[in-house]
């Protein structure tokens, strides 16, 4: 019989040394440090930028660039035309891509920092430039960005106020026309005023719906037109 005990004893130390007995603990857990935000360089904020090379009659291709953000192992680059609302993406491992756009149009561009092992990303800030064409002197304003009220909000109020930003390479901006109604698009000029101002007070609201958009004019003649905006009164 005790021979068969100490066999017993055997086997179950056998099995206990099988099944982790040794004292291994679990694998460490790898902590990804999150990537930080770029900083912008080129094309620079608010103005023209005419340093690209021309491509055809209509497109050149630009050299974007940017401090890379730390803990960053890629960078994806949008550039979003402000007169379509059309966006490109385009991702590198470095601080420079070329992309070729329109000329003779305002756009916005930022970039997104990515990092391997993790889903968070960092925004940089938002730049805007004006991409000029062949021996443009004169440049139209950025297209007016919408402030309030909000896109798609409900407004329970008898009166509103449609207020706006605005923005020119030239920095020669003059007016804007402000277009309210019903109907999308609108058609109606609600009201203009002269730069710097970018607000139409009381403006009168029953309950339905409402679009409005803003026409910006420079000194020279040129113009460029807001995004449609919709809220509804309730």
């Amino acid at each position: 019989m005790k021979k068969i005990h100490y066999i017993i004893i055997a086997v179950i130390g056998i099995v206990l040394q099988s099944c982790g007995g040794g004292g291994d603990g679990p694998a460490p857990v790898v902590v990804v440090t999150p990537p930080s935000a770029a900083n912008l360089v080129f094309p620079a904020n608010n103005e023209e930028c005419n340093t690209g090379t021309s491509v055809s009659e209509t497109k050149s291709k630009v050299s974007f660039r940017w401090n890379v953000g730390a803990n960053s192992t890629s960078s994806e680059v949008v550039v979003k035309n402000l007169l379509t609302n059309g966006e490109s993406k385009t991702t590198s491992a470095s601080n420079e891509v070329e992309i070729t756009i329109e000329k003779n149009t305002p756009y916005k561009w930022w970039v997104v920092s990515r990092a391997t092992g993790t889903v968070e990303t960092a925004k940089s800030p938002e730049w805007k430039f004006y991409n000029s064409g062949d021996a443009v002197t004169t440049y139209a304003p950025f297209p007016a960005e919408l402030v309030g009220p909000v896109n798609g909000s409900t407004v329970t109020t008898a009166t509103t106020s449609l207020e706006w930003t605005g923005s020119d390479v030239d920095s020669d901006l003059a007016s804007y026309d402000v277009y309210f109604g019903t109907v999308n698009p609108p058609t109606t000029l609600q009201g203009s005023t002269t730069a710097p101002t970018t607000i139409l007070e009381s403006v009168a609201v029953t309950a339905n719906t409402y679009y409005w958009k803003v026409v910006s004019k420079d000194g020279e003649g040129n113009s460029s037109t807001s995004p449609v905006f919709e809220f509804k009164v309730e």
